[in-house]
């Protein structure tokens, strides 16, 4: 699929070759760096296990260290066990310790899988050290018939890479301050028994999930899943100057002061870009955004074309000039995406106004940027450090996410 049409003058000067050209000759082929997840029992290898770079701040910042450890329903610290050969079935829970009600959640888990006739759950606390990747793949290694997932989105994210292509039915158990996933689905988010029952007497529906292929100035690379937005600029800069405590003390709404920290430094930066099998695009950026889904807490829809469910990855490039530009993109972003969009009258005012300059949509199966000095990256809002270059693609149907039953999915 070819990117959206309309191009500017950055666009048309971008017929020359430029950086993304000159690297492309050590790149592996795109077809290849566009496959599917890798297997997670290839992925489980010590020697291959991904994981943050030292200096970013993860998810549980105030939570233990150490290896990611299983714990009895007590939450007592239990020796990790032969796969169960008992032919009934066995959920895992994979929770994050800071951000849940530890033992109600145990105890909810385990009654219920005795009701419904399952065998014993296990549980995995996660650390600062292992959100939940390696214990997600053990867990799959144990034979589990379903995982649970407990935790902020960046505990969600962790474990949803080692799910991918896996076929095990993922319940998201909403918990800590986004559940942007869990939004997007339009789950249950205030009370964690419907999402656990529906483990057990739900439905599953397959979802997309968003892989990132990063490449750092010093040349090492890194491959790393997104569900709801990854992002290069000054969205990653907002969430690096967001305060930990400021957050856990009013939610979401402590980004506002991030992005208020970030716009009196932000500065545009080039970068060279390409939908797959279109043309190449250069502009002067704020922020790109690559989006698996769109919409964010207080009804904003960041993207509102998005879906979790249609095997395509959507683009925002933001390239505001100066404050007037900004309140641009604040139209664009709240106003007609989230206002307006949602009233057919509304529709018919959008129909008939000009493209924003300030705010570019384009969809694709997957989109490939390069700039020059790295810039700040996040997955899930979680700082990744920063990049020279980033490939976003799309595994389509790659999760199998529980739902409730009669849970309405049409508008996914």
């Amino acid at each position: 699929m070819t990117a959206a049409s309309g191009t500017s003058d950055d666009d048309r000067a971008a017929d020359a070759p430029g950086p993304a050209d000159e690297a492309e000759a050590e790149e592996t082929p795109s077809d290849q760096v566009d496959a599917a997840a890798p297997d997670p029992k290839e992925a489980a290898a010590p020697d291959d296990v991904i994981r943050e770079p030292e200096d970013v701040e993860p998810d549980t910042a105030d939570g233990e260290g150490g290896e990611a450890r299983q714990v009895t329903p007590e939450g007592e610290p239990a020796p990790m066990e032969e796969p169960d050969d008992s032919p009934r079935k066995r959920a895992a829970l994979v929770y994050n310790p800071i951000k849940v009600d530890q033992e109600r959640l145990r105890d909810l888990v385990t009654r219920m899988s005795e009701s419904a006739g399952w065998a014993e759950p296990i549980f995995f606390e996660t650390t600062v050290d292992d959100l939940g990747d390696d214990v997600t793949r053990l867990a799959l290694e144990e034979g589990a018939d379903a995982v649970l997932v407990a935790g902020g989105d960046g505990t969600v994210r962790a474990v949803s890479e080692a799910m991918a292509g896996s076929d095990v039915p993922l319940t998201i158990v909403p918990s800590g301050t986004g559940n942007l996933l869990a939004r997007n689905l339009n789950l249950p988010l205030n009370d964690p028994e419907p999402m656990i029952a529906a483990t057990f007497a739900g439905t599953t529906h397959p979802i997309d999930i968003g892989f990132a292929d990063i490449r750092r100035h010093d040349g090492s690379r890194e491959r790393h899943a997104f569900v709801v937005m990854a992002g290069i600029g000054l969205d990653a800069a907002m969430i690096a100057n967001t305060s930990p405590q400021l957050k856990k003390s009013v939610g979401w709404v402590a980004y506002v002061d991030g992005a208020a920290r970030s716009l009196a430094t932000a500065k545009p930066f080039r970068v060279m870009y390409q939908m797959k099998d279109g043309r190449l695009h250069s502009a002067k950026v704020q922020s790109v955004l690559f989006a698996n889904c769109g919409a964010l807490p207080a009804g904003i829809a960041l993207i509102p074309e998005a879906s979790v469910a249609d095997g395509m990855l959507d683009v925002a490039v933001l390239q505001p000039t100066g404050w007037f530009g900004w309140i641009g993109v604040w139209r664009k972003v709240w106003w007609d995406n989230s206002v307006l969009r949602r009233f057919r009258a509304g529709r018919r005012v959008l129909e008939r106004r000009g493209r924003n300059s300030s705010v570019r949509f384009l969809r694709g199966e997957g989109i490939e940027l390069a700039t020059s000095p790295a810039q700040p990256i996040e997955l899930d809002g979680d700082e990744f450090g920063e990049a020279v270059r980033i490939r976003c693609t799309i595994q389509a149907g790659g999760l199998r996410v529980v739902v409730p039953d009669g849970h309405d999915t049409s508008r996914l």
